[in-house]
This record gives structure tokens, sequence and C-alpha cells, in this order.
């Protein structure tokens, strides 16, 4: 279930007529349905709310999105993009939901960085072809 304005699960809310620039930094769950631009670090859950805009670099332990992000998002446990999202960046979890409707133009990293990235070739249809043919 994902938290909303009131919950006493949630430790702060930026409203949607909130417009903030920086870094921000917290323990427990935000929820922004603001404009955030900036860095935010947290080893707690973010949620971007549908009316939601951030351009920011994300460090978090969890990602909950329903509304605009563009920048690079890594969650150490999870990331969860509801239908309503529209995210242009980068990707880093090992765990990511993306629901039917929602929009990803980036790249998603599962395996722990950048670092730790292999490119593997792809073999044409004609060439796997032709060495079965052959072999």
């Amino acid at each position: 279930m994902i938290p909303k304005m009131g919950d006493k699960s949630i430790k702060a809310y930026m409203s949607n007529e909130t417009v903030f620039k920086g870094t921000l930094s917290f323990v427990g769950t935000v929820r922004i349905d603001g404009k955030f631009e900036g860095r935010v670090e947290t080893d707690d859950t973010l949620i971007i709310g549908e009316m939601g805009e951030i351009k920011a670099d994300v460090e978090v332990g969890s990602f909950i999105c329903m509304g605009k992000v563009e920048g690079t998002v890594r969650a150490k446990e999870k990331v969860h993009l509801m239908a309503s999202s529209r995210v242009s960046g980068n990707i880093v979890t090992p765990s990511l939901t993306i629901e039917q409707g929602a929009l990803l133009d980036g790249n998603c990293n599962m395996t722990g960085g950048v670092e730790s990235t292999k490119v593997i070739p792809m073999n044409s249809f004609e060439n796997t072809e032709s060495e079965e043919a052959t072999g």
C-alpha cells in the first residue's frame, strides 16, 4: 500500500504548491507532490506523488513514483513505478516493478552498479542460422 498525505508513516510532505531546490536528507518516509530540484539522500523511502515533479540525483532505500522524474535513481532495496509515472533517466536497483502505463526513458541496471555492467554481444539471426547449418 502506498502511504498518502496524512498517513502517520509519512514523516514529511511537500504539497503540490511547494517548490524546493537543494539537498534533501531525511529518516523515514517523505512524499513529494510539489516540485523539487537537486539531490535526495536517505536509506529510507521517497514517494513522488501524482502531482510531483523532480529533477534530481536520488539515492534512497526505496523509491515509489507516481509523478515525473528526471535524473538518476539509485535505490538499495526497490523501485516501484506506478502507472502514472514518467521517468527520464537511469535506474540502479536490485528490484524493479513497472506497472502498465508507466514510462521509463533511460537505462536500468539491476546488477549492482555501472562498474559491474558487461556488454554481451548479440549474434545476428544470419550468424546463428549459418552456425546451426554448418554445425
